[in-house]
């Protein structure tokens, strides 16, 4: 098989506005050390809150509420919450891309939250 046009569609991702406005956001936004870490954890509490659901069992409430007040913290910096937004929305291009070629593909892949 011949990678030439996968390769130019990382090209063409690495060209999208989705990805350079991910990427200029997340190196103003990881300057602060603090924000950074902040990130690192929400995203910790994130997916083990996610496993939790996925496994059909209650989430911690210790962590559910850690994660409830590091998301109140980071979406009340304006940066920050661009930044998120931003990452939601180059993982929503991502997942696109998966979809298409997983269907090309013949592929019967169940990724929860993509239909």
């Amino acid at each position: 098989m011949d990678y030439s046009t996968a390769h130019q569609l990382a090209r063409e991702l690495k060209e999208s506005e989705e990805w350079r406005t991910y990427h200029a956001l997340h190196d103003e936004v990881m300057q602060d050390e603090t924000v950074a870490a902040l990130i690192q954890e929400f995203r910790k509490l994130q997916l083990s809150i996610q496993m939790s659901a996925m496994s059909g069992q209650q989430a911690n409430s210790e962590d559910m509420q850690r994660f409830s007040g590091i998301s109140a913290l980071l979406y009340a910096k304006p940066e920050v919450s661009q930044y998120m937004l931003a990452e939601l929305r180059l993982q929503q291009t991502m997942a696109d891309l998966f979809k298409i070629l997983t269907d090309a593909a013949d592929l019967d892949i169940q990724i929860p939250g993509m239909n």
